[in-house]
């Protein structure tokens, strides 16, 4: 995990943790898990029996729903 960044574009935190084959920073990572969990216990015991591939997958979808969430909101009129 040494050398290499968050896999959170434009993320300065030092390496935390592992997602999938990437790694993220402490703050990244429990948000990471927190999405997991609200997903449901079962989650917590199917990502420990995914492969590498499977888990960059479950990655990939948890960062879309940050991007979404990073997105700025349009003002209201007036």
């Amino acid at each position: 995990m040494s050398g290499q960044g968050c896999l959170i574009g434009g993320c300065q935190g030092k390496v935390y943790a592992p997602a999938g084959t990437q790694s993220i920073c402490k703050d990244h990572f429990l948000n990471f898990l927190t999405w997991r969990r609200r997903r449901g216990p079962q989650m917590f015991r199917k990502y420990a029996a995914m492969t590498m591939e499977e888990r960059d997958q479950v990655a990939a979808e948890w960062q879309q729903t940050l991007n979404t969430k990073e997105l700025p909101t349009p003002l209201s009129a007036l």
